[in-house]
């Protein structure tokens, strides 16, 4: 018994397996957490080494060479890059995306095993860190106060980031910017050399004084009794009457003789601002595998308890909130899907006319969705842009096969046969090609699920469950179709006034339709050359005049509404000056970009404890922004435009050295081109790059460019005479330890208080540490106690340390970075900067290289192109299994070249880039064209098998196929349109895909609907008259 049979002979088995099927694609749905996109994995390692005392250069000779030759053997490393500073070597070992991090890890650490020894005895050992874009932080919060400004850090601790801590998935809180309470003990040095005392005496004596010490426990008749000395400052007035020293006298002497104690503020921590009031910014990271949707959820739940126990000044705002963007996206995407489902129905309702037809063959479409759901849950996947981009795809095509199925059973039932029987023999007929058509579709979206690389990781999930889908949908289509059309359909149904009055006039156009292009058919089988001529006239024009200017890039630019802006002054500008510019820019940009709904900025030097913090580029003269503009339906301005904005403001900044405004962060931000220059020399390389940016500034295709090298630094050199230094009985380290003392100061001790721990440092007044005369009066003491003050040995000189080194590849590198302006693309940026790069004066031993965006093009364009020519082969293959013949694929491929004059075309007329979202169409493309040539060649044989000639084969075929077609193609088109025209949140990233696939389609479909059956018409006519030609040979 047969499938067909089967399934109409058992309805409730078929109807329960594919309710098993929805009931479990249904509960998979309420258990998925969403994101922006799939997961990307860890695929950066970073190695840090510090070298306590070592110049940048020498960084780089001891400790990053050594360590760079060693790790480059390291397997599946795409990149290895590297930054010596002072102090510190920092090494990011890149590898391809999918790759085992933890294997990875492993044989980076066996690596630095083998090298570690070998390194200079001071050294630290080199530590590991795994990297990847779930590390960037999820939310920004910005705390604000007025009285309580002063305690502000510890509440936040207290009250703010340790119960938010506790929220599930929540992984590190940084907290920033807060006022930080310091005990100092500012020392008067002319003071202290009188009575003869040190400032690490003092520190030392401080330490001794303030002690919280167990002393054990003691027997009091039955009782045991702990004893605890306990002396610890009550307050910071307390210290002012320890005894630090005595007089030469004999006298004793009070810290409050040498010494203010002034309990406040930590000197030059970051300060932070938040739409124009001070406060805190606390910067929340989520763990490895936590959901971002579901943590952020967490922390607006625990917030709202929170803001009830704070005092009444404090108020905690969010800056930046990274599931805003994802929910607004998938929610977009939501809306796309059901306006795709809706014109799936409606273009089925009219060229069927009858509901139940609809329902039978819309049922298809839910039941194949939450298929693919199944998937997602099993796997451990999310709902992404990537996953609901496959849902929006599928819903076009899932159908396709019902619509073979049941116009064929609709026929049947039409020309007299019972719906049961109709249902076995019609579905019977086009099963084979139904069959060839999916698996034409799965040589397509198959191999997308074996890319490497970010491709692999993004397309995958689209690869899987599109296949999943159409696997589905034909099951469906070959059981449950003819199931229940053997149920539901009827024999001259009665037909409704409503009905009659609607259908009529469509039937009439599509019988008209049907008429036209039968008489189009006839005359082009009998002008099969002009065709040709015509399709291949059409097809070079199209390639001659839009080739030459087509454009090119990368991924589509999202609009995530919000930005990021990085200020540098002159090396050296003060805090003041600093904070009044970016008070001044503050309040400049929210009075004139109305879209604002936070601004936030900081500047000064990050906390050491706050790792976060520390790792961005900070300083007294740098300026770092946060700005959140909102969702972009709520704005008449984009992101990008108003970053434009900014930048030409910032650009006629005279006091400003450098700046950096970034649009939303990680994937989809704007579209930037490296340029990377390599060679040793510092003087030479710094030439070429920045001369190149400034060429570049001055092009419209650039709207900002950045030289990834900073300024030089300046710094005060105290060089110490080691012979003068030993005949007073004094070390190097011991003097550079004493003027560290002096200026930075010495913290021996902690002042507790509600257990809590705050600094007790000893150093300099302010007003004796404001000058290099300050400096070289600082007084030092030899082993016989003698003073001496650094002038006397040593030489104080002002100077500029070397600026980072940076390497890539174990080379020396400097990066020119290019933002590219609105209204061009990325291959266009590429052609100026190649333009200037081959006017640039380069000597021998210097590389440029571009990078950055383009270079992932390339290789994302060459794994695709070849994907294209795999994908291209299988079709061919699978339709040639199906056909018997070598012929009949060939000519069913010929759909293929114009799918992409319709991409051509859509992609001109809309001024679009060919970018991966646009390939990717392209790939989908070749698998859908070529159904309609199976479904019509399919039937021109079957034709050709009752007796027909060609000509009438061919032109029986294409009038009886003509409205399947049109039916498959403008479900798919029509699909696609929502995703072409959307203009939601995300919607840039699908939007090239949609206009790709809707244009491709359209045009191929329309001139292959004329083109293959002539080009049928003339293959089989010459097979034919060879034949005829062998057999009059064999008679004769």
């Amino acid at each position: 018994m047969s499938l067909y049979r089967t399934s109409v002979n058992k309805p409730v088995t078929i109807a329960l397996i594919f309710v098993t099927v929805a009931i479990l694609g249904v509960f998979s749905l309420t258990k998925l957490s969403t994101n922006l996109f799939p997961d990307m994995g860890e695929n950066t390692i970073l190695v840090v080494t510090s070298y306590s005392g070592a110049s940048a250069a020498d960084i780089e000779t001891n400790v990053t060479k050594p360590l760079e030759n060693s790790l480059n053997s390291v397997s599946n490393l795409k990149h290895l890059s590297s930054t010596s500073k002072e102090n510190i070597s920092v090494i990011a070992l890149e590898f391809e995306y999918g790759i085992d991090i933890n294997e990875a890890t492993n044989d980076v650490r066996d690596k630095l095993d083998m090298v570690t020894q070998a390194l200079p005895d001071a050294v630290s050992i080199p530590t590991i860190f795994k990297f990847s874009m779930e590390d960037m932080p999820i939310m920004l919060l910005s705390a604000t106060a007025e009285e309580s400004l002063s305690s502000l850090d510890k509440i936040l601790d207290d009250k703010v980031a340790t119960p938010l801590a506790r929220v599930n998935g929540v992984g590190t809180i940084s907290v920033s910017g807060a006022p930080k309470r310091e005990i100092q003990v500012f020392v008067d040095p002319d003071k202290l050399a009188a009575y003869g005392i040190t400032v690490e005496s003092i520190s030392s004596t401080l330490a001794y004084e303030n002690r919280n010490t167990p002393a054990g426990t003691i027997d009091i008749g039955s009782n045991t009794y702990s004893v605890r000395v306990e002396k610890e400052f009550k307050s910071a007035e307390e210290m002012l009457n320890v005894i630090v020293g005595t007089s030469p006298n004999g006298a004793p002497v009070y810290l409050r003789d040498v010494a203010k104690v002034n309990d406040g503020e930590q000197e030059r921590l970051q300060k932070v601002f938040s739409n124009g009031k001070q406060g805190a910014m606390l910067t929340i990271q989520k763990q490895t595998d936590a959901n971002t949707v579901q943590v952020v959820k967490g922390i607006k739940k625990e917030l709202k308890k929170i803001q009830k126990d704070l005092p009444s000044d404090i108020n905690i705002n969010i800056i930046i909130d990274g599931s805003t963007n994802i929910i607004d996206t998938i929610n977009s995407l939501k809306d796309t899907i059901l306006t795709t489902f809706l014109l799936v129905m409606a273009v089925v309702f009219l060229f069927l006319g009858r509901w139940r037809a609809t329902i039978i063959i819309v049922l298809s479409i839910p039941i194949s969705l939450v298929a693919s759901v199944i998937y997602l849950f099993a796997t451990g996947n999310t709902l992404n842009i990537i996953s609901m981009s496959a849902l929006t795809i599928a819903i076009g095509m899932v159908v396709d096969d019902a619509i073979v199925v049941l116009e064929n059973i609709t026929s049947h039932i039409d020309r007299g046969a019972k719906p049961k029987e109709a249902a076995v023999h019609a579905t019977q007929e086009v099963s084979i090609s139904v069959i060839a058509s999916t698996l034409t579709m799965l040589a397509v979206f198959l191999p997308l699920t074996m890319v490497d690389g970010i491709i692999g990781i993004f397309f995958k999930q689209l690869g899987w469950i599109v296949s999943i889908i159409m696997i589905v949908s034909t099951s469906a289509a070959l059981t449950l179709v003819p199931m229940m059309c053997s149920r539901m359909l009827k024999q001259n149904p009665r037909s409704h006034r409503w009905h009659t009055i609607l259908f009529t006039p469509i039937n009439k156009g599509l019988d008209a339709l049907s008429r036209g292009y039968g008489r189009l058919i006839n005359w082009a089988v009998t002008h099969r050359k002009s065709v040709v001529f015509i399709a291949l006239l059409i097809f070079v024009v199209t390639c001659v005049t839009t080739l030459p200017n087509m454009k090119s890039g990368f991924l589509p630019a999202m609009d995530q509404g919000r930005l990021s802006i990085s200020i540098e002054l002159p090396v050296g500008t003060g805090e003041e000056i600093t904070g009044q510019l970016a008070n001044e820019l503050s309040t400049k940009y929210r009075s004139e970009i109305p879209e604002i709904k936070m601004l936030n900025y900081n500047y000064g030097m990050a906390d050491e404890d706050n790792a976060f913090a520390s790792m961005q580029n900070n300083g007294t003269h740098i300026i770092s922004m946060n700005i959140d503009l909102g969702r972009k339906t709520e704005r008449e301005r984009s992101t990008q435009e108003i970053a434009e904005y900014i930048r030409r403001d910032l650009r006629n900044n005279t006091i400003i050295k450098k700046y950096n405004v970034s649009e939303g962060g990680g994937m989809g931000g704007a579209t930037s081109l490296k340029l990377e220059i390599y060679g040793y020399d510092f003087q030479n390389s710094d030439r070429i790059a920045f001369g190149l940016r400034d060429s570049l500034l001055n092009t419209p295709q650039f709207s900002q460019v950045l030289v990834s090298r900073d300024d030089y630094t300046p710094e005060y050199y105290v060089d110490f005479d080691r012979e003068k230094l030993r005949l007073n009985g004094i070390d190097v380290t011991t003097a550079s330890t004493m003027v560290r003392n002096r200026i930075n100061g010495s913290v021996m001790t902690f002042f507790r208080e509600d257990g809590d721990e705050y600094n007790i440092r000893v150093r300099y007044a302010p007003e004796f540490r404001q000058s290099i005369e300050d400096i070289e009066n600082i007084i030092l003491y030899g082993s016989q106690g003698q003073s001496i003050r650094v002038k006397d040995v040593a030489q104080v000189v002002e100077g500029m340390t070397p600026p980072k080194i940076e390497r890539k590849d174990r080379e020396r590198v400097v990066t020119v970075t290019g933002i590219v302006a609105k209204g061009y693309a990325l291959s266009e940026a590429v052609e100026v900067a190649q333009q200037h790069i081959e006017k640039a004066e380069i000597p021998t031993e210097f590389m440029v290289k571009i990078a950055g965006d383009y270079e992932n093009q390339q290789d994302s364009f060459s794994g695709l192109f070849t994907l294209l020519i795999l994908i291209i082969i299988l079709v061919y293959v699978v339709m040639a299994s199906q056909f018997e013949s070598l012929l009949d694929p060939f000519v069913i491929m010929f759909s293929v070249p114009f799918a992409i004059v319709g991409v051509l075309i859509g992609l001109a007329v809309n001024n679009m880039a060919l970018d991966v979202m646009a390939m990717i169409g392209i790939l989908i493309l070749v698998g859908i064209v070529v159904k309609n040539g199976i479904v019509l060649i399919d039937y021109a044989i079957l034709c050709r098998e009752r007796g027909m000639d060609v000509n009438t084969a061919v032109v029986t075929a294409s009038k009886q196929r003509l409205r399947p077609i049109l039916m498959t193609t403008l479900t798919t088109v029509l699909g696609m349109i929502p995703m072409a025209l959307g203009s939601g949140e995300g919607a840039e990233m699908w939007n090239g895909l949609g206009i790709t696939v809707s244009w491709g389609l359209t045009v191929s479909t329309l001139i292959t609907l004329v083109l293959i059956p002539t080009l049928y018409a003339i293959f089989i006519s010459r097979r034919e008259k060879r034949q005829a030609k062998k057999q009059l040979k064999i008679k004769n």
